[in-house]
């Protein structure tokens, strides 16, 4: 059973609850995701947005991001916000070398997510001298498993010479996200040998959340049994420092907390880490695909709403409601991550039920 926690732990925890508070009443913004396109090159059987290569939103006009961050630099210092461009794939913005560089003369740094299959050594080079400061690359097994979670017969030797690409850049930190299933569970051992092999430092795992094509597919849902040994499997990593491994940033873990990531488990939804979105909706998290909006570039001020709204990120008393609402560790859950509640605010998923099962 993982509902039982050490002392040290519940000290831990307890101080993390401080921290969080605190962190709730100053919200500081501190990373601000810019999904910059809905177009895709892959299709993905988890997608959480079901991107499109022809999306059903143009691209946002980079200056209209470029008024948020000058809103944001009116409001505070621009060096402590970091942008993050996601989508969709970035990389099929043919004019994203000059949105980085925008970005970063205006004093943000700023990186992004991809999964590779456009990056070449010339266009990373450009990207570089845009100032990206970092990037986070798919990888979802290897060769079968990930072609069979990509959709494209490339995606995985695109993805891994972008992998070998960037760990050629002396200084460049990066690190690569694998979405662990029930194709690539058995393999996470070979994966991180492969990994480690092409120089790799950094390495997150995450789970299928219930939402966009993944609510429906099974395949990827990992079984209690396999969930907890995906967590086996990154603590004794963690132990034998062959990689700096973490699991993502979902989901309090009971007895896991501590041992699984840097970090003991807070969702910062709407507490430090915002967003604009492709039909300038401000929100947060972008894998929160649920209508959890608090409003509009196109016709609020960033900073206005981010200071004065985002009461259901910061204030999750709503949460405490079915299975949460008896939990004794609600205190330091908070209800879970936010893009784990539906449109109705119910919880679609429970880690610590899932681990006690």
């Amino acid at each position: 059973m993982n509902d039982s926690l050490s002392l040290r732990k519940r000290l831990g925890l307890e101080i993390n609850k401080r921290i969080t508070d605190r962190m709730i009443k100053e919200h500081p913004l501190r990373q601000l995701f810019w999904e910059c396109t809905l177009r895709c090159n892959l299709h993905c059987r988890h997608c959480g947005s079901d991107c499109k290569k022809i999306a059903g939103y143009e691209d946002m006009p980079k200056e209209d991001f470029l008024r948020v961050l000058d809103d944001v630099a009116s409001y505070t210092d621009p060096h402590k916000v970091f942008v993050i461009l996601t989508g969709g794939e970035p990389l099929m913005r043919d004019d994203l070398e000059e949105c980085g560089r925008a970005i970063y003369e205006k004093g943000f740094p700023w990186g992004m997510v991809s999964n590779g299959l456009y990056l070449t050594p010339e266009r990373l080079e450009r990207l570089l001298e845009a100032g990206m400061h970092t990037a986070t690359i798919s990888l979802d097994g290897l060769e079968e498993e990930h072609n069979w979670m990509r959709g494209h017969r490339l995606s995985f030797s695109r993805a891994t010479a972008a992998i070998r690409m960037m760990a050629a850049v002396p200084g460049f930190i990066f690190d690569v996200v694998t979405c662990v299933n029930k194709h690539n569970y058995a393999q996470l051992e070979d994966l991180k040998r492969y990994l480690t092999g092409i120089g790799l430092k950094r390495w997150r795992l995450f789970t299928v959340f219930p939402a966009g094509r993944a609510a429906h597919d099974a395949e990827l849902q990992l079984s209690p049994e396999e969930f907890r040994g995906m967590l086996e499997f990154i603590r004794r990593t963690r132990k034998s420092g062959e990689i700096s491994i973490n699991y993502g940033c979902e989901g309090f873990l009971g007895s896991y907390e501590g041992d699984v990531r840097d970090n003991l488990f807070g969702c910062m939804a709407g507490i430090t880490v915002g967003s604009v979105l492709i039909d300038g909706s401000i929100s947060s998290c972008p894998s929160i695909r649920a209508d959890y909006h608090q409003g509009n570039i196109y016709k609020d001020k960033f900073t206005d709403v981010w200071e004065h709204r985002f009461a259901p990120y910061r204030d999750r008393t709503w949460m405490k409601t079915g299975e949460c609402a008896s939990c004794k560790y609600f205190r330091y859950c908070r209800g879970n991550g936010m893009h784990l509640r539906n449109d109705k605010g119910e919880l679609m998923l429970c880690h610590l039920h899932k681990l006690n099962q």
